[in-house]
């Protein structure tokens, strides 16, 4: 009785191990840097893509124009 239930110990750690090594793998997986960068970088362009993000776009790109220029003249004074 002892020796089937070291057997019995022994299946479900092997089990166990390998539930724990699919997790580890799955997790390295959806946490790989290159997979991260490569979803941020798809979440930004559909961002900007958008008519709100053309808005924001537009107006940063507005904004640091006229604060060169800005510049540009009180360097020159």
């Amino acid at each position: 009785m002892a020796e089937r239930e070291a057997v019995e110990i022994r299946l479900e750690l092997d089990q166990a191990r390998d539930r724990l090594a699919t997790s580890v793998d799955q997790l390295a997986e959806r946490l790989a840097p290159q997979r991260l960068m490569s979803q941020v970088k798809a979440n930004l362009l559909a961002k900007a893509s958008s008519p709100v993000g053309m808005a924001v776009l537009g107006s940063t790109g507005l904004l640091v124009t006229v604060l060169v220029v800005r510049n540009l003249r009180r360097s020159r004074r």
